[in-house]
Protein backbone atom coordinates (compact mmCIF):
# COMPACT_ATOMS: atom_id res chain seq x y z
CA UNK A 1 0.00 0.00 0.00
CA UNK A 2 1.73 3.32 -0.89
CA UNK A 3 1.35 6.46 1.07
CA UNK A 4 -1.07 8.40 -1.03
CA UNK A 5 -3.47 4.66 -0.27
CA UNK A 6 -2.72 5.25 3.73
CA UNK A 7 -3.65 9.26 3.25
CA UNK A 8 -7.30 8.31 1.35
CA UNK A 9 -7.73 5.64 3.87
CA UNK A 10 -7.27 8.18 6.94
CA UNK A 11 -9.41 10.58 5.55
CA UNK A 12 -12.46 7.97 4.95
CA UNK A 13 -12.64 6.99 8.42
CA UNK A 14 -12.19 10.50 9.53
CA UNK A 15 -15.01 11.17 7.16
CA UNK A 16 -17.08 8.80 8.75
CA UNK A 17 -16.83 9.61 12.62
CA UNK A 18 -18.90 11.65 14.63
CA UNK A 19 -17.39 14.90 16.52
CA UNK A 20 -19.48 17.85 17.53
CA UNK A 21 -19.03 21.08 15.93
CA UNK A 22 -16.52 24.00 16.14
CA UNK A 23 -16.73 27.86 16.11
CA UNK A 24 -15.23 30.85 16.09
CA UNK A 25 -15.73 31.01 19.90
CA UNK A 26 -14.55 27.59 21.29
CA UNK A 27 -11.09 29.57 22.27
CA UNK A 28 -13.30 32.68 22.91
CA UNK A 29 -15.88 31.68 25.74
CA UNK A 30 -15.82 35.40 27.20
CA UNK A 31 -17.20 36.53 23.81
CA UNK A 32 -20.69 34.94 23.82
CA UNK A 33 -22.79 35.21 19.82
CA UNK A 34 -25.43 37.50 20.05
CA UNK A 35 -28.97 37.00 20.95
CA UNK A 36 -31.67 35.87 18.10
CA UNK A 37 -28.84 35.86 15.53
CA UNK A 38 -29.14 34.44 12.62
CA UNK A 39 -26.93 31.95 11.01
CA UNK A 40 -26.31 31.18 7.06
CA UNK A 41 -25.42 28.02 5.86
CA UNK A 42 -22.25 27.74 3.05
CA UNK A 43 -20.21 24.91 1.89
CA UNK A 44 -16.96 24.62 1.64
CA UNK A 45 -15.09 22.41 -0.27
CA UNK A 46 -11.64 20.27 1.73
CA UNK A 47 -10.09 18.62 -1.25
CA UNK A 48 -7.05 16.66 -1.50
CA UNK A 49 -5.20 15.99 -4.69
CA UNK A 50 -2.84 12.78 -4.72
CA UNK A 51 0.70 13.35 -6.46
CA UNK A 52 3.74 10.90 -6.42
CA UNK A 53 4.55 12.27 -2.79
CA UNK A 54 1.12 11.87 -1.49
CA UNK A 55 -2.12 14.27 -1.07
CA UNK A 56 -1.74 17.80 -1.11
CA UNK A 57 -4.57 20.08 0.00
CA UNK A 58 -6.21 22.76 -2.40
CA UNK A 59 -6.36 26.04 -0.69
CA UNK A 60 -6.74 29.72 -2.05
CA UNK A 61 -5.59 33.03 -1.33
CA UNK A 62 -8.56 35.69 -1.41
CA UNK A 63 -8.79 38.51 -3.39
CA UNK A 64 -7.11 41.42 -1.22
CA UNK A 65 -9.84 44.07 -3.16
CA UNK A 66 -12.63 42.03 -1.31
CA UNK A 67 -15.07 43.55 1.62
CA UNK A 68 -14.72 40.87 3.62
CA UNK A 69 -11.87 38.38 4.69
CA UNK A 70 -9.16 40.19 1.91
CA UNK A 71 -5.94 37.95 1.54
CA UNK A 72 -6.88 35.67 3.60
CA UNK A 73 -6.38 31.86 2.86
CA UNK A 74 -9.22 29.83 2.56
CA UNK A 75 -11.17 26.63 0.94
CA UNK A 76 -13.10 27.32 -2.10
CA UNK A 77 -16.65 27.38 -0.79
CA UNK A 78 -19.21 30.22 -0.24
CA UNK A 79 -23.00 30.37 1.07
CA UNK A 80 -25.95 28.20 0.02
CA UNK A 81 -27.66 29.40 -2.73
CA UNK A 82 -30.96 29.09 -3.95
CA UNK A 83 -30.41 27.12 -6.58
CA UNK A 84 -28.28 25.03 -4.48
CA UNK A 85 -29.28 21.52 -3.19
CA UNK A 86 -27.33 21.45 0.19
CA UNK A 87 -23.69 22.46 1.29
CA UNK A 88 -22.13 19.83 -0.66
CA UNK A 89 -23.98 21.63 -4.04
CA UNK A 90 -22.93 24.57 -2.63
CA UNK A 91 -19.22 23.89 -1.88
CA UNK A 92 -18.99 22.15 -5.77
CA UNK A 93 -20.47 25.14 -7.15
CA UNK A 94 -18.06 27.72 -5.99
CA UNK A 95 -15.17 25.31 -6.62
CA UNK A 96 -16.18 25.43 -10.29
CA UNK A 97 -16.21 29.33 -9.69
CA UNK A 98 -13.17 30.32 -7.70
CA UNK A 99 -10.65 27.85 -9.26
CA UNK A 100 -12.42 25.89 -12.77
CA UNK A 101 -12.11 22.25 -10.56
CA UNK A 102 -15.06 20.43 -12.60
CA UNK A 103 -17.44 18.86 -10.09
CA UNK A 104 -16.84 15.55 -12.15
CA UNK A 105 -13.13 15.33 -11.06
CA UNK A 106 -14.13 15.55 -7.30
CA UNK A 107 -15.32 12.43 -5.34
CA UNK A 108 -17.16 13.78 -2.01
CA UNK A 109 -16.10 11.17 0.93
CA UNK A 110 -18.77 12.76 3.70
CA UNK A 111 -19.32 16.04 5.58
CA UNK A 112 -17.25 17.16 8.76
CA UNK A 113 -19.06 18.75 11.73
CA UNK A 114 -20.41 22.35 11.19
CA UNK A 115 -18.25 25.78 12.19
CA UNK A 116 -20.09 28.64 13.25
CA UNK A 117 -18.03 31.62 12.35
CA UNK A 118 -18.63 35.32 14.16
CA UNK A 119 -19.75 36.43 10.88
CA UNK A 120 -22.79 34.18 11.83
CA UNK A 121 -22.47 31.59 8.46
CA UNK A 122 -22.20 28.05 9.39
CA UNK A 123 -20.18 26.05 7.31
CA UNK A 124 -20.15 22.90 6.71
CA UNK A 125 -16.80 21.46 5.30
CA UNK A 126 -16.79 18.88 2.62
CA UNK A 127 -14.04 16.56 2.72
CA UNK A 128 -13.38 15.45 -1.37
CA UNK A 129 -10.53 14.06 -3.47
CA UNK A 130 -9.63 15.16 -6.77
CA UNK A 131 -9.03 12.22 -8.22
CA UNK A 132 -8.21 13.39 -11.97
CA UNK A 133 -6.12 16.18 -12.32
CA UNK A 134 -7.20 19.83 -13.58
CA UNK A 135 -4.98 23.20 -14.24
CA UNK A 136 -6.94 25.57 -11.68
CA UNK A 137 -7.94 28.86 -12.95
CA UNK A 138 -8.68 31.75 -10.68
CA UNK A 139 -11.68 33.71 -10.80
CA UNK A 140 -9.75 37.17 -10.30
CA UNK A 141 -12.71 39.16 -8.52
CA UNK A 142 -11.97 36.52 -5.70
CA UNK A 143 -9.07 34.85 -6.15
CA UNK A 144 -5.52 36.24 -5.98
CA UNK A 145 -3.48 32.79 -5.68
CA UNK A 146 -3.94 29.06 -5.80
CA UNK A 147 -2.15 26.76 -4.39
CA UNK A 148 -1.55 23.47 -2.55
CA UNK A 149 -0.23 22.57 0.94
CA UNK A 150 1.38 18.79 1.68
CA UNK A 151 -1.45 16.11 3.39
CA UNK A 152 1.61 15.84 6.00
CA UNK A 153 1.54 19.73 7.40
CA UNK A 154 -1.80 20.22 7.61
CA UNK A 155 -2.56 17.03 8.91
CA UNK A 156 -0.29 17.33 12.12
CA UNK A 157 -1.68 18.57 15.27
CA UNK A 158 1.64 19.67 16.58
CA UNK A 159 1.78 22.26 13.46
CA UNK A 160 -0.88 24.03 15.36
CA UNK A 161 -0.88 27.23 17.26
CA UNK A 162 -2.91 29.76 19.60
CA UNK A 163 -2.12 32.88 18.44
CA UNK A 164 -4.06 36.33 19.34
CA UNK A 165 -5.07 39.50 17.66
CA UNK A 166 -7.68 42.81 18.85
CA UNK A 167 -10.74 42.46 17.06
CA UNK A 168 -13.74 44.50 17.41
CA UNK A 169 -11.94 45.89 20.94
CA UNK A 170 -11.28 42.34 22.49
CA UNK A 171 -8.87 39.93 22.28
CA UNK A 172 -9.57 36.66 20.06
CA UNK A 173 -7.48 33.57 20.26
CA UNK A 174 -7.66 31.56 17.34
CA UNK A 175 -5.73 28.70 15.60
CA UNK A 176 -3.07 29.43 12.80
CA UNK A 177 -0.74 26.61 10.69
CA UNK A 178 1.27 28.62 8.69
CA UNK A 179 3.36 26.61 5.34
CA UNK A 180 5.75 28.53 3.78
CA UNK A 181 4.59 32.33 2.88
CA UNK A 182 1.00 31.61 3.43
CA UNK A 183 -0.42 32.46 7.08
CA UNK A 184 -3.78 30.28 7.50
CA UNK A 185 -5.15 31.21 10.31
CA UNK A 186 -8.88 31.73 11.77
CA UNK A 187 -12.00 29.27 10.77
CA UNK A 188 -10.00 27.46 7.86
CA UNK A 189 -6.99 26.72 10.12
CA UNK A 190 -9.90 26.04 13.13
CA UNK A 191 -11.94 23.37 10.61
CA UNK A 192 -8.41 21.84 9.29
CA UNK A 193 -7.27 21.09 12.86
CA UNK A 194 -10.41 19.48 13.76
CA UNK A 195 -10.04 17.06 11.02
CA UNK A 196 -5.96 16.92 12.14
CA UNK A 197 -7.57 15.50 15.11
CA UNK A 198 -9.73 13.05 13.45
CA UNK A 199 -6.37 11.52 11.18
CA UNK A 200 -4.07 11.60 13.99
Amino acid sequence: MTKVDDQINALRRASGLVGAPSSDFDLNPEVTPAEGRKLRAAGVLVAFEPREDGLHLLLTKRSSHLKHHPGQIAFPGGKVDPGDADEVAAALREAREEVALPSGHVEVLGTLPAHETVTSFTVTPVLALIHTPFVPVREPGEVEEVFYTPFDHVMDPARYSVQHRRWRGQRRLYYTVPFGPYYIWGATARMLRALAERVA
